[in-house]
């Protein structure tokens, strides 16, 4: 079958109207991202239902596998942790007298400091910044504006991405510093052992507890004349008899500065928990991100801008 049109039409017919073309299919995905918005709108409504609080919660074990170390669990409700037990036996941890084994309890005092968990309150702040992107795309503005609602798409996709990279917990900065963040003694009833540090966040959808004990950067001895020489290599005697030592975790020899003091982890131990309902909203905000790119690649072709980003 022929492909060309007769009469044949001059080039700048062709033109003008390969233009109209591409004016009303703008126009039409325009109109249609207007109904998309309104199911993106329902995706980010269950988010912020899931993260909102909830009894009774999510009650989440917490215990190290393949040993004692760690045996307990938490309850969350919304971005708060509300209850928790937690029994530990570490060897740097002698238990009190007559017990077999340390335990954490939080107190249930009601003057007792709330244990916020930073990065959900932060994921829910996101993800009402999003809803509210939602709306003004939709009730303020010309939403027939191909600039006005592809800068409010790529917005919109730029908190979605920040609410997901922050609910898993990729970067340090996420997930606070635990020598900045850890846990209150006033929280837990009776108060932390000295130099523990019970430190809580979020990483892939999961509650991860890191448990450290401490001990301050005091120097225990002042080297000899001979010690000094035989270091001098980098090497001490026992490294050349018997090979370096392996470092108990990673973070031996690391100085830090936690409650205004210098301090040295002797023991640290992780353990983590997966939370069903986190992992429901990673799976929400990543279709989410997924569908708002699809929608401004398709509004950057019609519009002739380049998508190589």
């Amino acid at each position: 079958m022929a492909a060309w049109a007769y009469p044949p039409l001059q080039a700048a017919d062709l033109e003008r109207e390969a233009d109209k073309a591409l004016a009303n299919e703008l126009e039409w995905l325009l109109r249609s991202l207007q109904d998309s918005l309104a199911s993106l709108k329902e995706g980010l409504q269950e988010c912020a239902a899931l993260l909102a609080p909830r009894d009774p919660g999510s009650t989440l074990v917490l215990s190290s596998l393949r040993s004692e170390s760690v045996k307990g669990f938490v309850t969350r409700v919304g971005t708060k942790i509300v209850k928790g037990d937690i029994h530990l036996r570490l060897s740097s941890l002698p238990p009190p007298r007559g017990a077999s084994s340390t335990h954490l309890s939080l107190s249930s005092s009601p003057e007792t400091p709330e244990l916020v968990l930073d990065q959900l309150v932060s994921v829910r702040n996101l993800v009402h910044q999003s809803l509210d992107v939602v709306d003004v795309s939709t009730w303020t503005g010309d939403p027939l504006n191909a600039s006005f609602i592809s800068g409010q798409l790529r917005l919109l996709y730029e908190t979605i991405t920040e609410a997901r990279q922050t609910l898993k917990g990729d970067e340090g900065d996420a997930r606070g510093n635990w020598w900045e963040s850890s846990a209150s003694q006033n929280i837990f009833n009776p108060q932390l052992p000295p130099y523990l540090s019970f430190h809580l966040s979020i990483f892939d959808s999961a509650l991860v507890l890191q448990l450290r004990t401490l001990e301050p950067n005091t120097p225990t001895h002042t080297p000899t004349a001979f010690t000094a020489d035989i270091s001098l290599t980098g090497f001490s005697l026992r490294d050349k008899l018997f090979g370096p030592r392996h470092r108990p975790h990673d973070e031996a020899g690391d100085v830090f500065t936690w409650n205004g003091e210098e301090v040295r982890v002797k023991e640290k131990i992780r353990v983590e928990s997966q939370d069903p309902s986190l992992m429901a909203v990673m799976a929400k905000l990543t279709a989410l991100q997924h569908e708002v790119s699809k929608w401004i690649s398709a509004l950057n072709v019609l519009m002739g801008r380049d998508d190589t980003d």
